[in-house]
């Protein structure tokens, strides 16, 4: 069946005479999220989350089960740890390592890391 002829018979079946759709003028979102995320100051706020977020993916699995990233302050991100051995071994063997992946996928905005035991 033609389109054109169904469109038709459909409006008059429903009383109503068929209009056309408006043109779709919508826009991607992302370019207005960005510029009201930086007007509201939260750039740095939503860079912090994406940072928290890939913890699991920079350590991998069991040091995520052992270990919890807090917050990033002025450029050190705080890492809470469960057991002393576990600060030990993150602090004294794998502290450069986890530091490189982090400068490599963040940049400048991770300079350093510092682990507790809590």
């Amino acid at each position: 069946m033609n389109p054109q002829l169904r469109s038709k018979v459909i409006a008059d079946w429903r009383g109503i005479p068929e209009r056309p759709f408006a043109q779709d003028t919508s826009r991607p979102i992302g370019g207005v999220l960005e510029k009201v995320i930086a007007q509201l100051g939260l750039a740095k706020r939503v860079r912090e989350e994406e940072i928290l977020r890939a913890w699991q993916e920079i350590v991998g699995p069991f040091i995520a089960q052992h270990s919890v990233p807090q917050r990033l302050v002025e450029g050190v991100l705080h890492i809470r740890v469960l057991q002393p051995t576990m600060l030990y071994e993150l602090d004294r063997t794998l502290r450069t390592d986890i530091l490189a992946k982090l400068k490599a996928r963040f940049g400048r905005t991770v300079r350093d890391v510092k682990f507790r035991v809590g």
